[in-house]
Formats: C-alpha cells, sequence, structure tokens
C-alpha cells in the first residue's frame, strides 16, 4: 500500500486514501464493536466518487469494516440507489409502483424508453441517460414521479415534462435534443 492508493483487487486501487479517511470520520459515528453500522455510509461514498460499486470495492468495504463480502453485497443488491454497474452520467428512476403506475407511471418509463432509444436498464449510446424503474419513492400524490441521480425528485411527470427534463439536461450537456436535431423545437 502506497500513500496514494489501498490496492485489493484489480478495480480497488481506486480505493485511495481519501477514501479511507472519508470511511474512518463514518465509522467514528459508532460504537466500536458496531462499526459495521457505516456500510451505507461507506457504500454511498464509493459511489459517489465511482459511480458505482464494484465487486472489487465491496471486498474493500467488507475488509474495512470487518464483515464478510457477503453482507456488503447483501446492502448493496437490495437498495437501489447503489449501481451495480457504470451508469449513464443522468440516472432516470422512475417509480412504477402500483399508485404511480395508476397514475400513469409506467406510461411515463415508456415514454422515456422510446425518447431516449433505450430500454428500462439500459444506457444511451451517448453514455448521458440511464434508464430504471424503482419502487415507491413516498410522493404518490405527485405521481408520475422519479428521481434524478438518486438526488432531485421530479413530480407530475407528464410527456411534455418529460420531454423538458431530457432535452434540458442534454442542452447543459451541449448535446442536441431530438426536437432540435430534427429541427422542430
Amino acid at each position: 500500500m502506497n500513500t496514494e492508493t489501498k490496492s485489493v483487487g484489480a478495480g480497488a486501487s481506486r480505493i485511495t486514501e481519501a477514501t479511507l479517511a472519508r470511511f474512518a470520520r463514518e465509522v467514528a459515528k459508532y460504537p466500536a464493536e458496531q462499526k459495521q453500522s457505516a456500510v451505507m455510509a461507506c457504500l454511498a461514498i464509493v459511489q459517489q466518487e465511482q459511480g458505482w460499486v464494484s465487486t472489487e470495492s465491496e471486498v474493500v468495504i467488507a475488509d474495512y469494516l470487518g464483515m464478510p463480502q457477503i453482507a456488503v453485497h447483501e446492502v448493496t443488491t437490495f437498495y437501489n440507489m447503489y449501481n451495480q454497474q457504470p451508469t449513464g452520467k443522468y440516472k432516470l428512476n422512475v417509480c412504477t409502483n402500483l399508485p404511480c403506475q395508476l397514475r400513469d407511471g409506467q406510461k411515463a418509463l415508456h415514454h422515456l424508453e422510446k425518447k431516449l432509444g433505450v430500454t428500462m436498464g439500459e444506457t444511451t449510446v451517448d453514455g448521458l441517460f440511464t434508464l430504471q424503474q424503482c419502487e415507491c419513492l413516498g410522493a404518490c400524490a405527485d405521481a408520475p414521479v422519479m428521481l434524478v441521480n438518486d438526488r432531485t425528485m421530479c413530480s407530475f411527470m407528464d410527456n411534455d415534462k418529460l420531454d423538458q427534463l431530457v432535452d434540458g439536461l442534454r442542452q447543459a450537456e451541449g448535446v442536441a435534443s431530438t426536437a432540435r436535431a430534427e429541427g422542430q423545437a
């Protein structure tokens, strides 16, 4: 181990000393015998820094927290906020739970599939968007709802608002929207 990175396995070299210091700050919030309680925070740190949680990163977290790797993997796979593979710059999670479906959540997902040219679970060719479905976001009265990059809740997402969201994100990246490319906007 050098001062720059801790190398355990092929992908773990990206776990830096700075990352380990962040782990330590989270672990310090719990009694020593309960340091495993910081597992979600450590996973969030890795995802924030790398964009996703690799198996190699799970191993480093498990070793750091003194817990079985499978226990870390169970947390990673239980919550949809942890990406288990690289995603696009913008992760779009559309709620498809029953209350949202009754208020066009499934239609919103299908509209985005058509607009982005991908199916649920895929990333656009340009790497900008990953489209996913998710379970209840706790805003059923605002359905259909979605979450952008696990942080920004969007409510009442009809087709026009979905188009505005995607076109706005593309514009922010300097990429022409589909409508502009076709001369419709």
